[in-house]
């Protein structure tokens, strides 16, 4: 008795030790790849992955087949509690990232109350960032999840959630200077569309049954460099990790360019915000080093700001010159990184190891079908640049 005594206390313990070395993942620069697909990934993707050097994946789910309406949450409309069925689907793909040998760091693209836009018949849907009693049921989610999640060993951190954008509906323009961001805010502190109050619920949630896991942290519309700035100041918990998406300047970095009779090049003028300016390696610099500078402010070091997605459309000719700017800079400040995306089976616009050319026919049957991607990938000059720097 005394011997089993000894090895539940030994597990138990060795538990304890994994979760709070959790952070310690996080105290050197990690790459790794987002994972959108539609389909949950089999193990070759991620030993594909891990195969390149990457040592961590952002692993979105809400795409997948679910039980209910939404997967894992049975609908977005009224959470009841997770659904089992999803939830083992999840695990199971914990299990072979596990077996890969990458962290796992789950980002939902939905919450109770705020469906994903592409689930949600192309409406953005802000229910959560109108009434904080909405902000309950998120929280709740929240907390289910990570007592469900907290002892897998793939887990790295959670990522509340995906590119939220409390302003959009609030008063606030997209890319609007800082000074106009922080009246904003000081008119919204305190209300619904603070989302810097909405974190700090559902990590206090969180925290009730997990301790240990780091949480990730996104700023603002959609993500954007810019918008940690109107921040008074960071959260109070010490295992947080800031999060930033990079894709600006989108007019010419996105898939609509491609449409455009003349596209925009990069480096070269393009509508920013509300003007029109030159971006080239240096205005990329600068624009990636607001979050930083926001870090430095408030004393919060290199090692806890993610930038969580970036890109541009693989079949634009400026495409390789504008990620090697961003990784440039990405890696001289010494941050995370996670590149968009990883042999994406619902879109393969930022899929660079297809090069430039169109995907056959074979592609989107396959996902009419709700087939595996048929695809065979290999090592282009854009994925090159990416993979060298895993």
């Amino acid at each position: 008795m005394r011997t089993i005594l000894t090895l539940l206390l030994s597990l138990a313990l060795a538990g304890f030790v994994h979760a709070a070395d959790r952070i310690r993942f996080w105290d050197k620069p990690q790459h790794g790849g987002n994972s959108f697909n539609r389909l949950p990934p089999d193990q070759a993707y991620f030993d594909a992955l891990r195969g390149y050097g990457a040592t961590w994946v952002r692993l979105v789910y809400d795409k997948w087949k679910p039980s209910g309406r939404d997967f894992l949450m049975g609908s977005a409309d009224h959470y009841q509690g997770l659904e089992q069925k999803d939830l083992a689907t999840l695990k199971a793909a914990l299990d072979r990232a596990d077996k890969a040998g990458l962290k796992v760091v789950i980002a939902p693209l939905s919450l109770p109350y705020a469906r994903w836009s592409q689930n949600n018949g192309g409406r953005f849907d802000d229910r959560l960032w109108q009434s904080k009693q909405a902000w309950d049921d998120a929280a709740r989610f929240w907390r289910d999840l990570a007592k469900a999640l907290k002892d897998h060993p793939a887990i790295a951190a959670y990522d509340i959630v995906n590119e939220p954008a409390p302003e959009k509906k609030g008063g606030l323009v997209e890319h609007a200077d800082q000074a106009a961001m922080a009246k904003w805010y000081g008119e919204q502190q305190g209300g619904s569309r603070d989302l810097r109050a909405f974190y700090q619920k559902v990590i206090a949630a969180i925290r009730e049954v997990d301790p240990d896991t780091p949480i990730m942290v996104e700023s603002g519309w959609y993500a954007a460099a810019d918008a940690f700035g109107y921040w008074p100041a960071p959260l109070a918990d010490g295992r947080i990790l800031y999060s930033f998406h990079m894709y600006e300047p989108y007019s010419a970095t996105s898939a609509p360019n491609l449409k455009r009779k003349k596209p925009y090049s990069y480096p070269g003028v393009v509508p920013f915000a509300d003007h029109q300016e030159r971006w080239d390696a240096k205005r990329v610099a600068q624009y990636l080093s607001l979050p930083t500078q926001w870090a430095q402010v408030h004393g919060i070091p290199p090692n806890r700001m993610v930038a969580g997605e970036f890109g541009c459309v693989r079949m634009l000719n400026s495409c390789t010159a504008y990620l090697n700017d961003v990784l440039t800079v990405l890696d001289r400040q010494g941050l995370h990184w996670a590149f968009y995306s990883f042999r994406e089976d619902s879109w393969d616009g930022m899929d660079y190891e297809l090069g430039k050319g169109k995907v056959p026919w074979a592609y989107w049957k396959a996902m009419e079908r709700g087939l595996p991607d048929p695809l065979k990938r290999t090592a282009t000059p854009e994925f090159e640049l990416i993979g060298k720097r895993l």
